[in-house]
């Protein structure tokens, strides 16, 4: 990749919103080429981004978590930039609310129209979706704040369960998925505009790692309750306490004295699940748990979330999770160096 004559300029968003950990993890890594290129010859000799830290005005941030960040440019002082970055943001308990921050919103259309990347780290595309630009084009964002982000912006299509997703004519759209994803979208700038030798050089340097499994493995599976249904609010709660008895589908809809049809129209309505898809969820749910805390064989956590075929199990597990029994539990057991005391069985 040919050396760049300047480098890209990159606009770090400090909003009260704005979770620390994600900006500043952002900051540090863009900005380690000035250090690790002088010593390491796979890096380019001029640090390829310039990044600032800006706000709709120059001066202290206190961020979400208390702690004060130094916002070094307002964004009025900035013509141009080329790439906007909205870290992870912790929403309130009524949601987001739209229109708090109108002069960044028209600050980023107008950016966006002189040719900047948009960019996002799992929820910093609330403020961003605001544009209207995300309209009718896929995004991602932590699946705990799916539901929130799919009433706010229903016309923009989502996919919770992938990493990274990239959008738009000119590919300038970026959204990453939960919170540490922000590791996925470092490296795929510095890979996009830096080179791939240099995002493995980086992502060794600080030990990042590509998410390649997706987020299917790390989604926890909470059916929706908000629907008004209480013959199927009540059926959700029978399930949670015996989704792994026999023929769990055929109980509920005798003890709803519904008709069977309209029991499972109205529950697949309501969940958005039909009654034997949000069984599966649980069953693989209470599997993700066991598989975490226990040394429980995969045929016997088969049996004891409702599987006598364990081969149908595991097929289904990594059809849900994208990664068979074992595998997940290599990922995500506790190592026996940090867990304390018995495992619970």
């Amino acid at each position: 990749m040919s050396p760049r004559t300047r480098p890209l300029h990159v606009s770090l968003i400090a909003i009260p919103d704005a979770v620390i950990s994600t900006l500043t993890g952002i900051y540090d890594v863009l900005g380690s080429f000035r250090m690790l290129g002088r010593t390491d010859p796979s890096l380019p000799e001029n640090p390829p981004f310039a990044v600032d830290i800006v706000a709709t005005e120059r001066g202290s941030v206190s961020l979400v978590s208390g702690v004060p960040i130094e916002a070094r440019r307002a964004i009025a002082d900035i013509e141009t930039t080329d790439i906007i970055i909205v870290p992870s943001i912790l929403l309130g308990p009524n949601g987001w609310e739209c229109g708090r921050y109108p002069a960044l919103v028209d600050w980023a259309r107008k950016m966006h129209a002189k040719g900047a990347l948009l960019c996002s780290a799992c929820s910093g595309v609330f403020l961003l979706a605001e544009t209207g630009l995300f309209d009718g084009q896929e995004t991602t964002v932590h699946w705990g704040y799916a539901n929130a982000f799919a009433r706010a912006y229903p016309q923009i299509p989502l996919s919770p369960e992938r990493v990274l997703v990239v959008a738009g004519k000119r590919e300038e759209l970026i959204t990453s998925g939960a919170s540490m994803t922000w590791h996925d979208l470092v490296l795929y700038l510095i890979a996009r505009h830096v080179g791939a030798t240099a995002a493995q050089t980086i992502a060794r340097s600080f030990a990042l790692q590509w998410h390649h499994d997706g987020l299917a493995p790390y989604i926890v599976f909470e059916g929706r309750r908000d629907h008004g249904d209480a013959s199927i609010t009540d059926a959700q709660a029978w399930l949670a306490q015996h989704f792994a008895v026999a023929s769990p589908v055929e109980e509920m809809v005798r003890r709803s004295g519904l008709a069977e049809r309209t029991f499972k129209r109205r529950f697949t309505e309501a969940t958005g699940f039909s009654p034997i898809d949000y069984v599966q969820r649980l069953r693989i749910e209470d599997a993700k748990r066991r598989l975490e805390r226990t040394d429980a064989s995969a045929d016997e956590i088969s049996w004891k979330v409702g599987y006598e075929d364990a081969a149908f199990f595991r097929r289904l597990f990594k059809r849900v999770t994208g990664m068979t029994p074992g595998a997940y539990r290599r990922r995500f057991q506790v190592p026996t160096f940090a867990s304390s005391g018995e495992r619970r069985r």
